[in-house]
């Protein structure tokens, strides 16, 4: 539930002092003009990233091999494509993290490492 709260409340609360704070710092019209280049730069992105993920993960599953790697990194493309048609600068960045596949691979391992010890504890029920 805290982060729950976090998401609703907090980020949408710091999204708009950056947006005041960066309109009364370069303009009203570069601010938006910045906010809808991170949106078509990152739909672009997101676009090419998750084309490579989807033939990753096909590839892979006509080897006959599990497509784990492949289908975290379309979750994080996903994820990151959202965040950066949200409108907001700390969404960017986020989404932006998640787009770059340098940045991608911490995510993911950390996504591992909190599955894992999820499973460990028996936290998360798989349902079939």
């Amino acid at each position: 539930m805290r982060y729950l709260f976090l998401v609703i409340v907090i980020i949408p609360a710091v999204e708009i002092a950056l947006l005041l704070l960066i309109g009364q710092t370069i303009g009203a019209f570069p601010t938006m003009a910045l906010i809808l280049l991170t949106g078509i730069l990152g739909a672009y992105l997101a676009k090419q990233q998750g084309l490579m993920a989807i033939h990753k993960v096909q590839d892979l599953l006509s080897r006959g091999m599990m497509p784990g790697d492949a289908l975290l990194d379309g979750v994080c493309i996903l994820v990151g494509g959202t965040l950066l048609l949200t409108p907001g600068f700390v969404t960017d960045v986020t989404g932006f993290l998640l787009l770059f596949p340098i940045t991608r691979t911490y995510v993911k391992q950390w996504l591992t490492k909190y599955f894992k010890k999820r499973m460990d504890k028996g936290t998360i029920t798989i349902i079939r």
